[in-house]
């Protein structure tokens, strides 16, 4: 599907064009075109009909690329990534940015788009470059939907960090790898997402790009700040590692030590059993009336004897 809105030079809204109309109309100041989730036929005209560059075409139709920006000519070229709700995984929204055109191509369905239409559509003075406002409010609405993925994902680690007891459950090295995961599909977006504003805002190649410097200035600031956040929760992360790491080092030191006491007392009692147990002949204490309830009470007294000395050295502590 094609969606086009333009804005005329006596400052009126259009919604009802095609791109024949565009083409060949001289009352526009500026228009947008959004190719969504557009047919093959439709594609095909980002070569047909706009004459865009054909690397720039290539990279439409092959996903999922590195967000970047690329320059043809009159024509600047962006791939960004979207979020659509709380998945971590990314979708591609392209962009071409003209003198006075601009044209979006995504395969997807694209809620950061329609916020942007309708936030356009509610401008009255988009002014002369408002193409460069259009792709402003798309960027925006884009980087706007990556907060809430960072902060859930914040969230999950603050809660496990906060919780007594769960991060020694057994699924929680589990939980821990899996938001460290996540977070590194994030920063495979985010960073790019973060150098690519970071050269448009110092471009001298996009016409009246200084009118909206501020504004997108302010998207780099947002991905300034989700690059934070995100150094932030793999820190976390590595913290609740060591802490679930170092606790099962120490609770399997204290099940060893117990183990080893409870071995070392029993040692002279099965050297005492293992002698009274051979078969030799001569064994008076065998022939004692009494022997049997002896040995058993020396054994006993010995268990107790260094029971009570390991409890005093807090070896059961």
């Amino acid at each position: 599907m094609i969606r086009i809105v333009g804005y005329s030079k006596d400052k009126k809204w259009r919604t009802d064009l095609t791109l024949e109309q565009v083409s060949s109309s001289t009352e526009l100041a500026w228009y947008w075109v959004d190719f969504d989730q557009p047919s093959v036929e439709e594609s095909k005209l980002l070569g047909t009909h706009f004459k865009f560059h054909p690397l720039a075409i290539e990279d439409c139709y092959h996903l999922l690329q590195r967000p970047k920006m690329d320059h043809y000519d009159d024509t600047n070229f962006l791939i960004l990534h979207a979020f659509n709700g709380s998945k971590t995984a990314a979708d591609e929204v392209n962009m071409f940015i003209g003198p006075r055109f601009l044209v979006t191509f995504h395969h997807g369905q694209s809620q950061g788009i329609e916020s942007a239409r309708t936030k356009l559509l509610q401008n009255t003075k988009p002014g002369l470059h408002g193409h460069l406002c259009a792709a402003y409010l798309v960027m925006d609405k884009l980087v706007d939907e990556y907060f809430p993925v960072v902060q859930e994902l914040e969230e999950m680690l603050i809660d496990m960090d906060l919780s007594n007891g769960t991060i020694t459950g057994d699924g929680a090295i589990t939980d821990i790898f899996s938001i460290r995961s996540r977070l590194l599909r994030l920063r495979k977006t985010i960073i790019p997402m973060r150098d690519l504003l970071y050269r448009l805002v110092n471009s001298d190649r996009i016409e009246g790009l200084g009118h909206y410097l501020a504004f997108y200035r302010d998207i780099h600031d947002h991905l300034l700040k989700l690059s934070e956040m995100l150094d932030n929760c793999r820190e976390m992360t590595a913290d609740l590692r060591d802490s679930y790491i170092s606790y099962n080092s120490n609770r399997m030191n204290t099940i060893m030590k117990t183990l080893t006491v409870i071995t070392t007392i029993f040692m002279p009692l099965t050297f005492l059993a293992g002698i009274y147990g051979m078969n030799f002949h001569v064994m008076p204490e065998l022939e004692w009336r009494w022997g049997y309830f002896v040995v058993l009470g020396f054994m006993l007294l010995v268990a107790l004897s260094m029971f009570a000395w390991f409890n005093k050295k807090g070896w059961f502590k």
